[in-house]
């Protein structure tokens, strides 16, 4: 339901300020699996290599062989439970480092070099669906026959010659849900005045589905002025409340795009896509992975020499968002729950999105 088809009151139904037992338990929430998270750079994983990487504790191992597509493994051994990781690929097969176990993409062990050839090969590991897409690894960890119904995300800006794109990269000490919640309330520019200048936000409308929560937002400088990095990723000064920023949490992504002048009709001036991938069994970590399209000018070949500015600048901005987020995973575990008081309607319906699509988190011990 849109916001612009209710009335003020009506948006009222949401509280002001939760009471206790009300609040949706997004913090001990664990991210759905059956979707497919970007786990490596694709650069990372180079010809006839092995690497190690997590997702929400479960520890997997990323093969490309010299030749073909990447496959992942458990990454352990059946035999004594070392890490494949530390094995050799060999053709299209790893090869454990210990005693040379050698499985293929499928996870079955195909040769114990030593193993009588009358005798029945052990049982192999679990394999995982695997794509490379935009530059990343795509792993589905869920249930491997929801694999081929669910789709890779689509990223049209990312093909697109008009746009430069840069990938974001980085471990984050906090929930995912933290980094949802950043993104989506743009009340937070004070956080960045030292990067933009004080700029006030502005909600305009709200829409949200069962699996999917989107805001559009406008803004006006009230102090300082544009930077030049600034203006080179979304064009004119953000001073008339003209432009049009929409921020989308389509489960389990995150997206926004802006718009100069609110010309939703054109292709956005940027375009940024986020997953916040979970690594450790509490969930109280991720690995952000992301593209930051940004649309050409009109000179060619100034992106490319401008583009050290841009990096600097979203960098800084990234910086200011890890450190706040990091602080607000701190501040829950040393108070042991959720004591936030949201204010803001579009939080709350967020943290109920996540609560509601979310799975339960493994008992700790």
């Amino acid at each position: 339901m849109s916001l612009s088809q209710v009335n003020k009151p009506a948006f009222r139904r949401y509280r002001d300020v939760a009471a206790e037992g009300e609040i949706p338990p997004t913090r001990a929430t664990g991210i759905d699996p059956d979707f497919w998270y970007p786990l490596a750079r694709g650069r990372d994983l180079k010809p006839g290599s092995t690497l190690a990487v997590q997702f929400a504790g479960t520890e997997i191992v990323l093969v490309r062989p010299e030749k073909g597509e990447p496959y992942a493994l458990e990454d352990r051994c059946a035999h004594r439970q070392v890490p494949l990781s530390m094995g050799v690929v060999k053709g299209e097969r790893l090869q454990c480092g210990y005693h040379c176990w050698t499985y293929d993409r499928s996870g079955s062990c195909v040769s114990v070099p030593y193993l009588d050839r009358l005798r029945t090969l052990p049982n192999g590991v679990s394999s995982y669906a695997c794509r490379e897409a935009y530059g990343f690894v795509f792993v589905f960890p869920g249930s491997q026959e929801l694999a081929g119904v669910i789709p890779v995300p689509d990223l049209p800006s990312y093909g697109d010659r008009r746009y430069k794109s840069r990938v974001l990269d980085r471990d984050i000490a906090c929930h995912y849900s933290f980094m949802h919640e950043n993104l989506m309330d743009m009340n937070h520019q004070f956080l960045h005045r030292s990067l933009m200048g004080r700029i006030r936000a502005r909600l305009i409308d709200v829409r949200e589905g069962d699996d999917w929560l989107e805001a559009d937002y406008s803004f006006g400088r009230t102090a300082g002025k544009q930077s030049m990095a600034e203006r080179l990723i979304i064009g004119g000064d953000t001073d008339n409340y003209a432009d049009l920023m929409t921020i989308r949490t389509g489960y389990p992504y995150q997206t926004l795009r802006y718009w100069t002048d609110g010309r939703r009709h054109e292709p956005p001036a940027l375009d940024l896509w986020n997953a916040y991938v979970p690594t450790d069994r509490a969930q109280r970590r991720n690995h952000t992975y992301g593209l930051i399209m940004v649309q050409k000018p009109a000179i060619p070949g100034v992106i490319h020499v401008l583009w050290p500015v841009i990096t600097l600048f979203t960098e800084g901005i990234f910086g200011q968002d890890r450190a706040i987020v990091e602080a607000e995973q701190r501040a829950y575990e040393a108070q042991g729950a959720d004591l936030n008081n949201e204010v803001f309607p579009v939080i709350q319906s967020l943290k109920a999105l996540l609560a509601r699509r979310g799975v339960p988190l493994p008992a700790e011990g």
